[in-house]
C-alpha cells in the first residue's frame, strides 16, 4: 500500500505475478490505518494455519468495521486518483526524511522506500530518555526494545504518512538536532557522539536528583 503506482509493493515493482507467489503475508496497521494483518496462500496451506497456528488460534477476530476501512482504502489506494497521489506524496516525504537523517549522523535501518524508519539509539536508557523529552516538545514517538530487539537494538520508529507536510518532517528533524547534545543521538562514525556522561549529568541536574 506504500510503494509504486497502486500501492502493489514489491509484486509490482519487480512485475511479479501474485499467482507464481506460494505465501504473500503483510499488515495493516500502517498503510491503511487500521489493526491486523493478512496471510494468503492455496487453501489447504491457509487451512492448514487455521488449525496449527498459535495467532490464529489465541487471537481475536478482526472486527466487521475495521475489515470494511481497511478494503475502503485498499480500493483508494488502488482505484482513484488521489490514491496515487497520496502513494507519490508519501514516497517524497520518506525519501526526504531518510535522506535527512543520514545526512545529519543518524544511523537508520530498513529498506530506503519503506515509511517505517527505524532509527537506533541502543540503550533503553537512552530510548527512554529521548521519548520524555520529545514528549516534552510536543512529539509523541514510537520506541522499541528489548525482547521485541537485541538487548543493543533499541530504536525509535518514525511511521512516515502522506499527510505529513515539509513543515512537519522540518519540524521533527530540528527536534532530534536539539536531544542530540542532551542525550547523543547520533550513533554514526561519520561523526563523534556526544558524551554519554554528559547525557546522565543533564538528566539528573534537570531531574533534579
Amino acid at each position: 500500500g506504500a510503494w509504486e503506482e497502486t500501492g502493489g509493493e514489491v509484486c509490482e515493482h519487480f512485475g511479479v505475478d501474485t499467482a507464481d507467489i506460494d505465501i504473500m503475508m503483510g499488515t495493516f496497521s500502517k498503510s491503511f490505518g487500521a489493526c491486523g494483518g493478512y496471510i494468503a496462500s492455496d487453501k489447504d496451506t491457509v487451512a492448514h494455519l487455521r488449525c496449527e497456528s498459535h495467532a490464529h488460534s489465541y487471537a481475536s477476530p478482526m472486527s466487521p468495521p475495521v475489515a470494511r476501512q481497511i478494503i475502503t482504502s485498499m480500493t483508494l489506494i488502488m482505484k482513484t486518483e488521489d490514491g496515487k497521489r497520496r502513494i507519490r506524496q508519501l514516497a517524497e516525504n520518506t525519501s526526504y526524511f531518510r535522506d535527512e537523517l543520514r545526512k545529519r549522523g543518524y544511523i537508520i535501518f530498513g529498506d530506503s522506500h519503506s515509511p517505517v524508519i527505524p532509527m537506533i539509539l541502543f540503550t533503553l536508557a537512552n530510548i527512554c530518555a529521548f521519548a520524555k523529552e520529545c514528549l516534552h516538545r510536543g512529539l509523541a514517538t514510537v520506541i522499541v526494545a528489548f525482547p521485541a530487539t537485541t538487548m543493543l537494538g533499541a530504536r525509535a520508529r518514525f511511521c512516515i504518512s502522506a499527510s505529513h507536510t515539509r513543515e512537519h518532517l522540518d519540524r521533527t528533524l530540528a527536534i532530534l538536532e536539539e536531544l542530540d547534545p542532551i542525550i547523543g543521538l547520533k550513533m554514526s562514525r561519520s561523526r563523534p557522539t556526544s558524551a554519554f556522561l554528559d547525557f546522565w549529568k543533564h538528566f539528573f541536574t534537570r531531574s533534579g536528583r
